[in-house]
């Protein structure tokens, strides 16, 4: 019966839908779009948590800065670490003292790192200079 069917019944019947091969292709290219788009999303949340976590060391040696700045004293020339947690989370900051060749001054350089074993990866450096306060120079 299906013979004598006419011409264009059967070439209706035959691409009335998709094969297999074309689903399976349009399933692999969604597969690989979406593969791709989950990656960009991961690449994101990490660089977000990165950011946050340079922010904040950036803040805490701010802060470090501006109490020697505040608190008027002489720091002696040298190197310190200690702890400098900000916002929830533990950072470890390091601070050198050196000479300058204006004996009114000091510089001040504050390091701040994820933590004192792990010197990897430097978030923040800051560096003022503090002025002598007790010789009344400024």
């Amino acid at each position: 019966m299906s013979a004598h069917r006419p011409l264009s019944a059967r070439h209706a019947a035959r691409h009335g839908g998709f094969t297999l091969i074309e689903v399976l292709v349009a399933l692999t290219i969604l597969a690989v779009a979406l593969t791709a788009a989950m990656r960009a999303m991961g690449s994101m949340t990490e660089s977000s948590v990165s950011l946050q976590q340079r922010m904040l060391a950036e803040f805490s040696a701010e802060n470090h800065l501006a109490t020697l700045r505040l608190s008027k004293t002489w720091p002696e020339p040298g190197s310190r670490g200690y702890d400098c947690p900000q916002g929830g989370v533990a950072l470890w900051c390091e601070e050198s003292v050196t000479s300058t060749p204006n004996p009114s001054f000091r510089r001040v350089e504050v390091a701040v790192y994820p933590s004192a074993a792990n010197k990897s990866v430097r978030l923040a450096w800051l560096v003022t200079l503090v002025p002598n306060e007790t010789r009344n120079v400024l």
